[in-house]
């Protein structure tokens, strides 16, 4: 028994290793400064940063940008995170995470640097944004400049063509 126990967790540790991406030690929590808003909203749901530093109400969020709603704990939002970082490394369009219902701020922080988000993070402890964005996640969404939410992806996203066609389509950014 101790043998399986043993093998169980070496292949639990090369699997985390595997999965990790290698620039990922040199990813900081990004700024939430970054994020666009609009300065005359003052109602709505204000999020802390994961930076620590500020708070972000997320009705003033202005875009171009991808809003992706995440959780570390989902396994649908580990398999989406490839393709976020492929179009977020393009530096074209803006992105944005919202963490939701993480275990605490520094489980978020520690996920957010082990998997490579490099984007401002906003942090959700008690699900308040579920009234806008529902009740599962992952949720992406696109928002303009006007902070109108032009496309919803409920459920996982499954390619980077896929996430590309669809900003380039929503928030007419060339990619």
């Amino acid at each position: 028994m101790r043998k399986y126990v043993t093998l169980l967790v070496t292949l639990a540790v090369s699997f985390s290793l595997a999965t990790t991406p290698a620039y990922a030690k040199s990813v900081q929590i990004a700024s939430c400064k970054s994020i666009k808003i609009a300065s005359g909203v003052t109602h709505g749901i204000a999020l802390p940063c994961l930076d620590g530093k500020s708070n972000i109400t997320y009705q003033a969020i202005r875009g171009p940008v991808v809003v992706n709603v995440f959780g570390s704990w989902c396994e649908p939002c580990n398999i989406e995170i490839p393709h976020l970082l492929a179009v977020a490394g393009l530096h074209k369009v803006s992105f944005v995470g919202v963490d939701v219902e993480e275990t605490n701020m520094k489980a978020g922080r520690n996920f957010a640097i082990k998997k490579g988000l490099w984007w401002p993070i906003l942090y959700d402890s008690k699900g308040s944004t579920r009234g806008i964005f529902g009740l599962g996640v992952p949720v992406t969404w696109l928002i303009d400049a006007r902070g109108r939410v032009v496309y919803k992806q409920i459920g996982v996203i499954t390619s980077t063509d896929i996430l590309k066609n669809e900003i380039e389509k929503y928030l007419k950014v060339k990619l």
